[in-house]
């Protein structure tokens, strides 16, 4: 009877990063930043890619849905964090938390895959110059982007819904800070080998074949710009892929270590890991294809100001 009445509950409580109080007045200023910092920097490369046409290419396409899917990500978890830390109901309802996990979720498969994409287009742009239009065509384009988010959204509603048939009888207290697969695998009172096989083998289709594929792209683009015999050309082939190199690396990097192991390993350390993925990584991804970028540069020095003057 007990445990039926602790599974019939349907609120979660959210425990957080800390109950001290400097610390929260510290995260929350940290996270304001972050998000307003995300928020801008990511729907300025939109506008941007939007009023110049000479950045209607394959390239800026998949860079403006790489914008969207961070602006969903970060407004995704962010503002729950902040709202959580100020507040003392920590509480979150099972359909707030469903949400926020399918969203978090399908945008994160969703990124995984277009970065693979923007690693192929990458490939046809160095490796293929002469095709490049053809292959990277604007029916290719939208197919690529629509397999990408329709894939994640369906993988995501399954984890979803089979995360929450779980029965949650030791505790429906959560040790993170948003609604994340790892720590509801925690506190259930069924073996949720099924749920972690059924994460391994969508971490494997999703994050392990998008990386596989950039990989791949990067082997023969490497291969490709080390035949160049001008050292500028090498430079200057090498500098179109240094910010999508960044950003994989960052970004493969976290998700594989907070879903590719053993949940039982559960810590600390996966917060910060989860920090850096969900806030950081949209915050810094606009920044890292802004800096190299001639084209977008030159774009807010020409066109930004006029929407101010």
């Amino acid at each position: 009877m007990e445990n039926s009445n602790q599974t019939s509950s349907d609120r979660f409580f959210l425990l957080g990063l800390t109950n001290i109080p400097y610390l929260q007045a510290i995260y929350v200023l940290l996270f304001f930043i972050i998000y307003i910092t995300a928020l801008s920097g990511n729907s300025l490369l939109i506008i941007i890619v939007r009023i110049n046409e000479q950045l209607q290419t394959p390239m800026y396409f998949f860079l403006s849905n790489l914008s969207i899917i961070d602006i969903c990500y970060c407004s995704t978890i962010v503002p729950r964090i902040i709202i959580n830390t100020l507040s003392q109901d920590r509480s979150i309802s099972l359909l707030d938390c469903a949400l926020q996990m399918f969203s978090h979720l399908a945008v994160g498969g969703t990124e995984c895959l277009i970065l693979a994409v923007m690693a192929y287009d990458r490939y046809a742009a160095i490796c293929q110059p002469l095709h490049y239009n053809t292959v990277m065509n604007k029916t290719f384009c939208i197919c690529m982007a629509a397999v990408s988010w329709t894939f994640s959204f369906t993988s995501a509603f399954l984890h979803v819904f089979f995360t929450f048939q779980l029965p949650y009888c030791r505790s429906h207290n959560l040790d993170h800070f948003f609604c994340e697969m790892p720590p509801f695998f925690k506190i259930s009172c069924r073996d949720t080998w099924p749920n972690e096989l059924a994460v391994y083998i969508t971490a494997s289709i999703i994050a392990m074949f998008s990386f596989l594929l950039t990989l791949i792209s990067y082997i023969h683009i490497i291969s490709t710009i080390l035949k160049i015999h001008s050292s500028e050309g090498r430079r200057k082939s090498f500098s179109t892929c240094a910010s999508h190199l960044t950003v994989v690396s960052l970004f493969y990097g976290t998700i594989l270590f907070m879903y590719m192991r053993p949940h039982s390993a559960y810590s600390d350390i996966d917060k910060a890991v989860s920090i850096i993925y969900s806030a950081v990584i949209p915050m810094l991804n606009p920044i890292i294809y802004s800096m190299r970028n001639k084209d977008v540069k030159g774009t807010i020095r020409k066109y930004i100001p006029r929407l101010f003057f």
